[in-house]
């Protein structure tokens, strides 16, 4: 089986955006990282229909995610990397 989920890499962890229904803990699975930038979702096995339903369940955190807060997140790696500096 295989399965696609998007995640977000902090603190040398993956964060999925979901929980996968029918996979077992122990799981081995396989991590790409992807690029900045816009997401060729074909490429992923996203038809349209998928992407706006997928669209749609994001929609949810549109709000939140464009507030001015979340710009700490824009450049993560590169803000914790100052901290760490301090």
């Amino acid at each position: 089986m295989s399965k696609t989920i998007e995640g977000i890499y902090r603190d040398g962890k993956i964060e999925l955006s979901e929980t996968p229904d029918g996979v077992c803990e122990g799981t081995r699975a396989v991590v790409m990282f992807l690029p900045p930038g816009a997401i060729d979702l074909r490429e992923h096995g996203i038809d349209k229909s998928q992407a706006a339903e997928l669209r749609a369940r994001f929609s949810t955190f549109v709000e939140d995610w464009e507030s001015p807060e979340m710009s700490v997140y824009d450049n993560y790696d590169e803000e914790k990397a100052k901290l760490q500096t301090r």
